[in-house]
């Protein structure tokens, strides 16, 4: 089986005749069709974006767990162990998540503060309660000092890893995810090989939303999910929708993010144990 592109070839060759070996031929030959042509259709989509995207730049390794390094602050980017925890070219992207599980005298649960963009946005819209996990203890005490500030009501600041700080929380109308990877393995695991880094949230999430409640996060893809992030989702919550959130604009040499839109995902109706 193959697919020729203008830049690329792509060969599927099954190596075991177990391979959908249940169907008929012409059924299983659809189907190995239908995946075939949806890689490189994926691979094509990727190739034609690339010419809106900037440069990027190799990501230095973790070297101090996130949660126990020294934050500091350099032209909007918020650095903990080397690491692009958050830059405030992400505002339209932390925008759409407040946007979308924020509603006036609600609950809100927030994993992660960064530099306290998303939490601004939820705070415009009027929780009665907002809590705010934070892994760093100086990024937390920075968000302390935040809440304190005029105009800001009923937040709560956690510190400590989301891991060990949800059982006592309860559920909440609301719920974003935008914390980073702690260290190597969490890249490892829940970076390189998970469909995106909130797919082990994703069963937390669905056991600490009120019925009817919304849990975001945004994904690292351009344009669309993938079949794989798909059926991630949907064996936690029963719907989603995919917003694309456009005029992105990330330094040339950002570490984690180089295209001009990202997807924002937003699940509803969980399914509980």
């Amino acid at each position: 089986m193959l697919r020729r592109n203008a830049t690329f070839e792509v060969t599927l060759t099954p190596t075991e005749s177990s391979l959908l070996a249940s169907m008929s031929d012409e059924p299983r030959q659809f189907l190995l069709d239908r995946a075939l042509d949806e890689f490189v259709a994926d691979l094509g989509a990727l190739d034609a974006a690339a010419s809106t995207m900037v440069p990027g730049a190799a990501r230095p390794r973790i070297d101090t767990a996130i949660d126990e390094a020294a934050p500091t602050i350099v032209d909007g980017t918020l650095l903990v162990s080397g690491q692009e925890v958050m830059q405030t070219w992400e505002a339209p992207l932390m925008r759409a998540l407040a946007e979308a599980v924020t509603v006036p005298g609600g609950s809100v649960l927030e994993i992660g503060f960064g530099l306290g963009l998303s939490a601004g946005f939820v705070q415009e819209r009027g929780p009665a309660r907002h809590v705010i996990v934070e892994a760093n203890a100086d990024t937390a005490a920075a968000a302390r000092q935040w809440a304190s500030a005029g105009g800001r009501h009923g937040v709560e600041i956690v510190t400590g890893r989301w891991q060990d700080a949800l059982p006592g929380l309860g559920r909440f109308d609301g719920v974003l995810f935008d914390t980073y990877p702690m260290d190597e393995s969490e890249v490892d695991t829940y970076v390189l090989r998970d469909a995106t880094f909130a797919e082990h949230f994703f069963a937390h999430a669905a056991e600490h939303l009120t019925d009817g409640g919304a849990f975001t996060y945004y994904s690292n893809e351009i344009d669309s999910l993938s079949r794989r992030h798909q059926r991630a989702l949907l064996r936690h919550f029963r719907s989603f929708s995919v917003r694309i959130v456009d005029g992105l604009r990330p330094p040339a040499d950002c570490s984690y993010w180089w295209a001009p839109s990202m997807a924002v995902v937003v699940t509803r109706d969980p399914r509980r144990p």
